[in-house]
């Protein structure tokens, strides 16, 4: 009989990671906290240093305004010489409208070492949509900064679309959003109409979206869009939706929900998937206040055709 190898979470209790190999060597670890008040950041010289790392708490929310409650999905960027983190934060816990009231903020360190020296506060980054939004990602392709995130469009059914815009400033949009994505397929609307959690990975002569759609229970699962890295980014005919998921919960061997993933790369230069996903599916209550989301993180394999292979959450 086949011996399986199922994955162990890296770090426990952590939802929507997020890992970033900088040039100094380091990995940078950042994610949701189960008490959603804070951002916590830590680093080490490798993957699995990041375990034991010191947790440095770099930014607490406040205890009233407009982003005072509910701090999620940070995730840890370094922008045109400086460090950026991108957050989403709510005014308090009522839902309005079907949804909570997020916004994205952002925060800046000029250190060297983000652990360490002061982060300012940039304010709300203004889409020019002002409605829920969140989970912002950004990246940089032919020079140009671009943010990429969820926001929920009031014309259309469900939680959150994606969008992509360029960036004037690394916390300031150069223009208008462009739709991307939004839920269509059954695996996208399950408990919930959603698309969220953007990542990007560049590889292969194509730029890849990976996103989380569906409820954050059993049902959250992994899409791709992809496009060709000559083509107009900006223009929602140059990307190409997979119409199947390309990370799902893995029953057989008691892996439940994955996503909200990030990308990284390991120490031997190895493209690493780093996701979240739950080890029991018997919630008690609302999914949003189980800590048990935990990090993990695997290889990403690569077909003859140069597109990503995700596997099963559960396998290595």
């Amino acid at each position: 009989m086949e011996t399986v190898n199922v994955l162990k979470p890296l770090i426990e209790q952590r939802a929507d990671p997020h890992i970033y190999r900088h040039t100094d060597g380091y990995y940078y670890f950042t994610a949701s906290v189960p008490q959603y008040d804070r951002i916590e950041l830590r680093r080490a010289a490798t993957l699995a240093g990041l375990v034991d790392a010191a947790k440095v708490d770099v930014w607490h929310k406040p205890e009233t305004g407009p982003y005072s409650e509910l701090v999620w999905a940070p995730e840890l960027h370094f922008n045109e010489g400086a460090w950026y983190v991108y957050f989403a934060a709510a005014p308090s816990r009522e839902i309005k409208y079907k949804l909570f009231q997020h916004r994205m903020y952002a925060i800046r360190n000029t250190n060297p070492n983000p652990l360490e020296g002061q982060w300012e506060f940039m304010g709300q980054i203004d889409t020019g949509i002002d409605t829920f939004c969140l989970d912002a990602t950004t990246f940089t392709h032919k020079g140009q900064l671009y943010y990429l995130w969820a926001q929920k469009d009031v014309a259309i059914e469900g939680n959150s679309n994606l969008y992509i815009a360029p960036m004037k400033t690394p916390w300031q949009l150069g223009g208008a959003p462009v739709m991307l994505s939004k839920p269509e397929f059954d695996w996208e609307i399950r408990g919930f109409w959603v698309n969220e959690g953007p990542s990007v990975l560049k590889k292969n002569g194509k730029i890849f979206i990976s996103y989380s759609a569906s409820a954050t229970d059993e049902n959250y699962a992994m899409g791709l869009l992809w496009a060709d890295e000559n083509a107009d980014l900006l223009d929602p005919a140059a990307w190409t939706k997979s119409p199947q998921p390309v990370l799902q919960t893995c029953f057989e061997h008691g892996v439940y929900g994955p996503g909200h993933n990030s990308f990284t790369v390991g120490e031997d230069g190895e493209t690493l998937l780093v996701y979240h996903a739950r080890t029991y599916t018997e919630i008690v209550g609302d999914p949003l206040w189980n800590p048990d989301r935990h990090t993990y993180v695997k290889p990403l394999k690569w077909d003859a055709q140069g597109m990503p292979v995700f596997g099963k959450p559960s396998i290595a």
